[in-house]
């Protein structure tokens, strides 16, 4: 069984949270990475297909080669599944499709996207305690691998522990808290304050999140929080060595060996694209060279060129046709 007391954890993120970068996370220090939100509709729609020539597990949308979630052997004990939904028995039929090859699956309670709560799903769900009880008494009741939620701070701080005493009441392993509300703006300082009160009203473990940039704030955010583990995600995005006890590597490398794991696992090249656009407008600007550059490329042999990695790319393309001989 998953452990999610002093854990290091990547959060999910839409459109970054694929394969490579988890991967990428988890070798510079995290202890469990979420995969990105994925609507529960799109799941099961889908159907497991074992990937012999990647070594990977792919869940496929039926009919097409449309990889909808990808993932593999060696992150099997820490790769958490996070879906989108707003109806119990649509959540059971998705996470059965994945749960032989994750840790653990989780509800996203705190997108506040439109995509997400147009369909009653993500931030909506907050608002919903009993909906919220029977999603997860549901997954609880019938899965074997740990369920999970992640939710975010409510106006009021007192309902916001109210609502994670009902969470708690459902028998799930842990609760993640990002600590904004709804309307806040990544800009807005993560109130740590009411993410304290949170984890001090339950006895389950609290994964705290937001605003961890640097390896010290994971110390710092447990020490203000009290809670037993810490979530980071834009962070870990800026430079995913964030992980790292040892300190942060030049994002240079850490963006090559983004590349690199992105060749090696055939991601969706619209992935891994908006992906390392997301680090350069960090560190750079789009405008410049390097951005433009990536936003013309339209394959990762085009990525591989720009990078420098274009014999990597040659050496897991060859290698790839001979398995397939």
């Amino acid at each position: 069984m998953m452990d999610y007391r002093n854990k290091l954890v990547l959060a999910p993120m839409v459109r970054v949270g694929t394969l490579p970068f988890r991967l990428l996370a988890a070798q510079y220090g995290a202890d469990i990475t979420y995969g990105e939100e994925i609507i529960d509709h799109k799941i099961i729609k889908c159907e497991r297909r074992v990937n012999d020539v990647l070594g990977t597990t792919d869940i496929v949308e039926k009919g097409t080669d449309n990889v909808v979630f990808r993932t593999c052997p060696e992150e099997r004990n820490r790769v958490v599944f996070q879906m989108g939904t707003s109806d119990a028995m649509r959540a059971l039929k998705a996470a059965e499709i994945v749960c032989k090859d994750v840790a653990a699956v989780d509800v996203n309670m705190g997108c506040p996207k439109s995509f997400s709560i147009s369909g009653g799903m993500g931030a909506a769900l907050l608002s919903k305690p009993e909906l919220i009880h029977d999603i997860l008494t549901t997954l609880r009741r019938n899965m074997d691998v740990p369920i999970t939620c992640k939710i975010r701070l409510l106006k009021d701080p007192q309902d916001t522990v109210e609502l994670a005493r009902r969470i708690e009441m459902t028998g799930v392993s842990a609760l993640a808290v990002h600590g904004r509300k709804v309307p806040d703006r990544p800009r807005d300082p993560a109130k740590w304050n009411e993410i304290a009160d949170v984890a001090a009203a339950l006895s389950i473990p609290v994964i705290a999140n937001g605003d961890v940039f640097e390896y010290e704030d994971f110390q710092r955010i447990r020490n203000v929080t009290g809670a037993s583990s810490v979530m980071v995600a834009r962070g870990a995005i800026w430079n995913a060595s964030i992980f790292s006890s040892e300190g942060k590597l030049p994002w240079e490398d850490v963006k090559r060996e983004y590349v690199r794991k992105s060749i090696l696992w055939d991601n969706d090249i619209k992935s891994t694209k908006h992906t390392l656009k997301e680090m350069i407008t960090h560190y750079s600007s789009l405008g410049r060279p390097e951005g433009l550059a990536v936003i013309k490329s339209d394959t990762l042999a085009d990525l591989a060129k720009l990078y420098g990695e274009e014999e990597y790319y040659e050496y897991v393309s060859e290698s790839r046709r001979k398995q397939m001989t």
